[in-house]
């Protein structure tokens, strides 16, 4: 527990967030095929919809890009003063080329392996985001493209195909509201840990540290 405390309790919190979001998210789909006079679904049935499909990955795909492009974002820019910044004027240990340390004591394998396998091991974690992002947007699509074909089908149109739904204002505006969000988000952090300050915070500078001392 003490080892692992940060991750439990993210995962705690996630978990009931969205244990919030699958109840309400169901009556609110109840009630609107009630409105429409549909029948009910089950909770189960629910989540088998697109509109909980699409709720879902929608966002999950915004949080797995704002992480892949911040971690990729972090290792070529700067921001003097901010704790989410490598040192602007010295060389930061993430800098070192890990083929100068295949002998170092606890080298993970990939690193004593050396060739292509460290070349993606090196770039692994932003690799793994984008990935998830990926995985996330097709899911999106999939679970948008049909909710938003029962929602035309409801106002007597034709449904839509995943790639027309791909083409359509809706998909583009659900997926922007989030992404505009967490790069703001970001954004927010990075200003603000220059000046501000949380006390025994891994995000935070030492709170003694002058405002212009940069990284953490």
């Amino acid at each position: 527990m003490h080892n692992n405390g940060l991750l439990i309790a993210c995962l705690g919190l996630f978990a009931v967030f969205f244990l919030g979001m699958v109840v309400s998210g169901w009556h609110v789909y109840n009630q609107e095929q009630l409105s429409h006079g549909d029948a009910a679904v089950s909770l189960v049935g629910y989540l088998r919809t697109g509109e909980f499909v699409e709720a879902t990955f929608e966002n999950w795909e915004s949080e797995f890009l704002q992480m892949g492009m911040y971690v990729v974002l972090t290792a070529f820019l700067y921001q003097k003063g901010s704790s989410e910044s490598k040192p602007v004027d010295t060389p930061a240990p993430q800098d070192v080329d890990p083929r100068t340390q295949r002998d170092q004591p606890g080298a993970p394998w990939p690193v004593r392996r050396g060739g292509w396998v460290l070349v993606v091991y090196e770039n692994s974690l932003s690799i793994v985001f984008f990935l998830l992002f990926g995985l996330s947007l097709i899911l999106h699509a999939l679970g948008g493209a049909r909710a938003y074909s029962e929602e035309q089908q409801q106002h007597g149109e034709a449904a839509v195909s995943v790639w027309r739904y791909l083409t359509t204002s809706q998909f583009w505006f659900e997926s922007m509201q989030n992404w505009q969000s967490e790069f703001i988000a970001v954004a927010a952090i990075v200003v603000l840990s220059i000046v501000f300050r949380q006390r025994r915070s891994a995000e935070s500078k030492p709170v003694a540290d002058p405002h212009l001392t940069t990284g953490a």
